[in-house]
């Protein structure tokens, strides 16, 4: 087996003081990073210790070592590495795995993927070091993973990529975005279904009532198991689909930006809206449709005349 690159556990906050203890016991040098109890280095092997969670997340040479030798025995007490398909076993069983990119910028399209695996590809996933895409912040290693995930046998993928016109004009259909994302994920399964029509489940992050997905499924899609659940990007086939994602999001950037005539930036930061108001400066309110998800708050900011403010979230329902 490969060795591995990057290695997560959850820890209880005792467990996550226990092994600040132990890893200054071994020599490790501390310094700041964003969202971490702490993070610590020796030699090639880094430690950090999420947030939220908590979870410890390993990367670097050494993590079989360090697992095996330190972490289970002294502070997680069982043997988890070399036993994944023992404490998950359904993320080795045959399923869709599903993500997108997107949703919360306001430049760029949203991008809806997913990922069919089975026991196979998920132990190739695995020591690939394939997940979640949140956590990967190179744009190398986004594209470096996603060519491992397309040359895996026996996987199958799909894409949908709904650029900025195309996605205002459905939201205006839709006029909510978890029904917008419902018929995304519904098409996905459908067109992974034709790939793969013996796939028992679909995997996806929580993000509203299944009905919402189970409503825009076709013949084929009806009797598919459908399960959402928080940090579904644990799976490894929603990791997989989560990169598949943010490279083709961060493809279309690139590929735009000479259209645009202005750096298209990721998220909703001032930055963000300087390029918009160039965008607007340049082509006018509408120009922005072809660029930028103008349901945002940020368009009526730029262009209160051409967009609306948008209305109060409404509460979820079951």
């Amino acid at each position: 087996m490969p060795p591995l690159h990057s290695y997560t556990a959850p820890l209880t906050p005792e467990q996550a003081t226990k092994l600040r203890a132990l890893v200054e016991e071994l020599g490790f040098k501390f310094s700041p990073k964003p969202y971490t109890i702490f993070f610590a280095q020796k030699e090639k092997l880094s430690v950090a210790v999420y947030e939220k969670g908590p979870k410890v997340l390993l990367q670097g040479k050494g993590i079989e070592d360090f697992v095996s030798f330190e972490l289970e025995p002294k502070i997680l007490e069982e043997a988890r590495l070399g036993y994944e398909e023992v404490h998950a076993p359904e993320m080795f069983e045959p399923h869709f795995g599903i993500d997108e990119s997107g949703k919360g910028d306001f430049f760029g399209p949203l991008v809806i993927a997913g990922v069919y695996s089975d026991r196979e590809v998920a132990r190739r996933f695995m020591e690939a070091g394939i997940q979640d895409s949140k956590r990967i912040g190179s744009d190398a290693k986004i594209h470096a993973l996603a060519k491992i995930i397309r040359e895996t046998p026996g996987v199958a993928l799909e894409t949908i990529l709904i650029g900025p016109e195309k996605y205002n004009e459905l939201y205006e259909k839709f006029a909510n975005l978890n029904d917008l994302l419902g018929w995304g994920h519904a098409r996905i399964i459908e067109n992974l279904l034709e790939k793969r029509p013996e796939c028992p489940r679909a995997l996806s992050d929580k993000f509203a009532d299944e009905r919402v997905i189970k409503k825009a499924l076709l013949k084929n899609g009806k009797l598919i198991v459908l399960e959402q659940r928080t940090k579904a990007e644990s799976d490894l086939a929603v990791a997989a689909a989560s990169i598949l994602a943010r490279e083709a999001f961060i493809d279309w950037l690139e590929r735009n930006e000479k259209r645009a005539g202005v750096t298209l930036g990721r998220g909703v930061s001032e930055p963000i809206k300087v390029a918009a108001r160039k965008i607007v400066e340049q082509g006018g309110a509408e120009a922005l449709r072809k660029f930028a998800k103008v349901h945002f708050r940020t368009a009526h900011e730029i262009a209160p005349d051409s967009f609306a403010a948008p209305p109060p979230r409404r509460p979820w329902r079951k």
